[in-house]
């Protein structure tokens, strides 16, 4: 019963954080920044296509503890594994030959003697240990100790418009930085939402991403999602109905922005 009344308890709405574009990153330790920029190098030599090896073992070869220390904030979480994700969805499904669906559930990625899947990075992660399939309402059950620890604070929803999954209507790829992630996931949020969205004036409804519909409770349920759309297009939907496009889940693998 302790155990249903604490995942029911992880089962309400997530909050949607306030846009902190403009605010400057907090100052990061020289160590944790060479951390943070192992994870650029290895989307750079994946985009380029040279071999990646001695980049993915030095992330293997991170401590736990070295690695928890330069990921101490949101920031520097975010900026990390989006790099590694995007990186690491390119590795598998060109070098691995991984497909859907065990391209995103295989632990195949190892960071500091970590063994993690695209699903540990994405869900456990940088969606705070949310539960794949609730759109974003309930919590894994029992989440393992590591993916809390590294887990980010508060769920970002930002990052949907940031990870690439290999498919046509999926966000482009970008090279994060710590000193500018929030300037660039709202340059990324921004963009991808005005191209994936159009209105239909005399019916008074906006069709846009299946992405959020999935995730919808990340973007704080309906409300939410009318409230982003209104920051994106600086005007009022709330008398809006909502619908989302279909998904196109064909193949378009290295997919870098400008």
């Amino acid at each position: 019963l302790c155990l249903i009344a604490v995942w029911c308890y992880g089962a309400r709405p997530v909050k949607i954080p306030r846009s902190e574009f403009n605010l400057t990153a907090v100052l990061i330790n020289p160590k944790a920044d060479s951390i943070l920029k192992l994870s650029e190098e290895l989307l750079y030599k994946v985009k380029i296509n040279v071999d990646s090896d001695s980049v993915e073992h030095a992330l293997a070869g991170l401590s736990y503890v070295q690695l928890l220390h330069a990921l101490s904030n949101d920031l520097a979480k975010k900026t990390f594994w989006v790099n590694i994700y995007n990186a690491w969805y390119q590795i598998l499904a060109i070098r691995l030959n991984k497909t859907r669906p065990a391209i995103f559930t295989e632990k195949l990625i190892t960071v500091a003697g970590l063994t993690l899947s695209l699903d540990d990075i994405e869900h456990g992660i940088l969606r705070k240990y949310r539960w794949k399939w609730s759109m974003g309402y309930l919590p894994q059950f029992m989440p393992r100790k590591t993916i809390k620890e590294l887990a980010v604070d508060s769920i970002d929803y930002r990052i949907h418009f940031a990870l690439n999954c290999g498919a046509k209507s999926c966000p482009p790829i970008a090279f994060y930085q710590y000193a500018k992630i929030n300037q660039q996931l709202d340059m990324a949020t921004l963009a991808f939402v005005k191209g994936e969205s159009e209105t239909d004036e005399d019916k008074k409804v906006i069709t846009t991403s299946k992405i959020l519909s999935w995730f919808k409770g990340d973007f704080g349920g309906s409300k939410g999602i009318r409230v982003l759309m209104a920051k994106v297009y600086q005007r009022d939907f709330s008398e809006y109905a909502i619908k989302f496009n279909d998904y196109n889940w064909d193949k378009e693998l290295g997919k870098f922005g400008e």
